[in-house]
């Protein structure tokens, strides 16, 4: 599925390479480093995109060091085109830099995609004092009595593998991280170009999870994983 970001591939399927998502999405790493009070000079993303998640970060965080590393030359081209005095893009892959440290590793929305995710994720481990990881959780109930959901995320964006929380979270302690705070990020009732379906979906979604979360998103689905590790 790599060959589908370093050819034409995934940017013929998603042209805008989702960055109508990225403020959103820099807005929940925000509040967990804040939440946290996690203190940082520098920062990285792998698989940064376009490079609008970084960009974002860059206004919230004035000041700090960030930057971001992509392995697809489309969205990689269009990142060095938007590059900072603070914001700097490389084209490449963060694992094959035997020098390279960061406070914070941001990792949103990646290893799903990735063939071995688990030595990738263990890899990743040195690279920062802290790491970030967004998750989306594609396994509940719906997704699976549907089943086109997922074979959906399959083809279209290059989804490899399939979560829920639980299995989220043991793989991030298997890979030897230790978990500092997680919490549930609202992705499809949210982000903005929903489909019918998902929109649909926003009340009743919203009213369970009020009631429980934990059993709202197994059942229903519609929500991603953040978690601070170290």
């Amino acid at each position: 599925m790599q060959e589908m970001y370093q050819t034409s591939d995934y940017a013929e399927r998603n042209p805008t390479w989702h960055e109508e998502d990225s403020p959103w999405k820099s807005r929940q790493i925000e509040e967990i480093i804040r939440g946290n009070r996690i203190g940082f000079d520098t920062l990285c993303e792998v698989g940064c995109g376009t490079g609008e998640i970084l960009l974002n970060l860059s206004r919230a965080f004035p000041g700090k060091h960030l930057t971001g590393y992509e392995i697809s030359s489309h969205a990689y081209e269009r990142a060095k085109a938007k590059e900072t005095d603070s914001v700097r893009f490389f084209f490449g892959d963060l694992l094959e830099q035997a020098d390279a440290r960061f406070d914070v590793v941001v990792v949103a929305d990646v290893i799903e995609h990735v063939e071995d995710y688990i030595a990738f994720t263990k890899k990743l481990k040195r690279f920062g004092r802290y790491t970030i990881f967004h998750i989306p959780l594609d396994l509940s109930v719906q997704s699976i009595l549907r089943s086109w959901p997922i074979l959906g995320l399959r083809s279209n964006v290059g989804h490899l593998h399939y979560f829920y929380k639980e299995t989220a979270l043991a793989t991030l302690r298997d890979c030897g991280y230790t978990i500092i705070d997680h919490r549930y990020t609202a992705s499809r009732l949210e982000l903005p170009n929903q489909a019918l379906s998902s929109r649909i979906m926003r009340l009743p979604r919203r009213a369970l999870h009020a009631v429980n979360a934990d059993f709202a998103v197994r059942l229903l689905g519609g929500y991603s994983l953040l978690v601070l590790c170290e």
